[in-house]
């Protein structure tokens, strides 16, 4: 492990290089790194932290050292992750894993940060002594990536709000590559998260046309993040795809994203019609447990209150089929309820309820999606914060004014977990209609 002591007019700083090896997220994969330890860093508390992709851009550590020096962020460990490689016996690089690990907008990238980036950072020595310790909380971090990077930086915040506060974005390729120009929709539809976000992008930045426009990809994303209430700020210039305004402007962003530290990021209100009539504000999903223990399976199907409709999840397919009722048979099936997903990827489904207004709750990988009558996902609730199980066996019920999950399936004798959260939501009336909602 080689180690870099650097003095400059701002203050001092070692930079220790490390490498990780062993990845079960990636497998075969080898990231380079370097941590940055300013010389305010005591080591007797956990400091902030500051996670810049692709290695060192927008000379990050000296600028670091200017405004901790000067009290414009707190003391913050630095870490500098270069992306995958994957190498054969003879040393030669034969896979290149930036854009599958940085492209991709499901949550895998954030899970790696969270499992295994983080966990070798955690205990580093520095040659005087100091063991690196990190801060948990959410606005005690900021992550920053360009490119590719610059999605990536996002969705790891976007997947793991209680774990990333702080998103900064230069050039992000928020475009059909792997898509990330889907996620737009997906902040539209999805609850507010505490998350402060700075994207950065110039009209000139167009690098390859098979894929989308980026700037016209950025401000999709900014609008987006507008309507859903987010705390967003943004820089549109000419620039093409470059680090170079990225540099320019990252000292007075970084003051930016940290000025309200220590204060806890609150989640904003979003303009989604559905979502604010449903949220209840300062609600959260509590954790409990069925005293009954085991539960049934979930249900993979649901039938609309007056008994004329019928929802099915279909194996293989992200679309949930719809059937009408009559006298007892089921005729005009359609694959009508069109769910969300990450990435092009396959759905993961657990239970679904139809509500008082006849909107169909499905639980899914992708959070809890929420369908209006003509089969649209109007709105995305998050599942509990580190839910750990698969959603498969996930359950849910419509309560008065709440929703409880239920994890089933468990080959314990101990009662099965739940969660309930409080909604604006009623359940149900066996035999009643709900209003029609139109063809809207």
């Amino acid at each position: 492990m080689a180690i870099t002591t650097i003095a400059g007019a701002a203050g001092a700083h070692v930079m220790i290089d490390g490498k990780l090896q062993g990845s079960a997220i990636y497998p075969g994969t080898e990231h380079a790194y370097q941590v940055y330890v300013p010389e305010q860093y005591t080591g007797k508390q956990a400091a902030c932290l500051y996670v810049g992709l692709d290695g060192v851009l927008c000379d990050a550590p000296r600028v670091l050292d200017s405004l901790i020096a000067a009290g414009k962020m707190p003391v913050t460990i630095g870490v500098f992750l270069q992306p995958g490689v994957v190498k054969n016996a003879r040393g030669e690089v034969v896979r290149y894993n930036r854009s599958y690990e940085f492209d991709s907008p499901t949550a895998v990238f954030a899970t790696f940060l969270d499992r295994e980036v983080l966990p070798a950072i955690e205990g580093t020595v520095t040659p005087d002594g100091r063991v690196i310790k990190l801060s948990g909380r959410a606005q005690d971090r900021a992550i920053f990536g360009l490119s590719s990077g610059g999605i990536a930086a996002f969705t790891a915040a976007w997947h793991r709000p209680w774990q990333w506060g702080r998103v900064f974005s230069g050039v992000g390729t928020f475009v059909g590559m792997r898509g990330g120009n889907d996620l737009p929709k997906m902040v539209r539809k999805t609850e507010p998260k505490p998350i402060k976000v700075f994207l950065q992008d110039g009209t000139a930045d167009a690098w390859n046309a098979l894929f989308g426009h980026w700037y016209e990809g950025n401000r999709m994303l900014a609008s987006a993040l507008d309507f859903a209430g987010y705390d967003v700020k943004c820089d549109w210039s000419d620039c093409g795809h470059n680090v170079t305004r990225a540099t320019q402007i990252f000292a007075s962003v970084m003051t930016w994203l940290w000025q309200d530290w220590p204060a806890t990021i609150v989640a904003g209100t979003t303009r989604n019609d559905m979502l604010a009539a449903l949220l209840v504000p300062g609600s959260n999903w509590e954790p409990g447990s069925n005293a009954g223990g085991h539960a049934s399976p979930p249900r993979h199907m649901a039938v609309y209150p007056d008994d004329s409709l019928m929802a099915e999840a279909v194996p293989g397919s992200n679309c949930l089929q719809q059937w009408v009722v009559e006298n007892g048979h089921v005729m005009h099936g359609e694959p009508f309820y069109w769910l969300e997903s990450y990435g092009n990827a396959q759905l993961h489904t657990g239970g679904m309820a139809y509500d008082s207004k006849g909107n169909l709750w499905v639980v899914t990988d992708a959070g809890i999606q929420v369908c209006d009558h003509n089969g649209r996902v109007r709105g995305i609730v998050d599942l509990p914060k580190g839910l750990d199980v698969d959603v498969s066996n996930v359950d849910i019920e419509i309560l008065p004014r709440a929703v409880r999950l239920t994890a089933t399936g468990q080959a314990h004798e101990a009662a099965c977990p739940t969660w309930t959260r409080e909604f604006n939501v009623e359940p149900p009336v066996a035999g009643v209609r709900p209003p029609s909602q139109g063809q809207g």
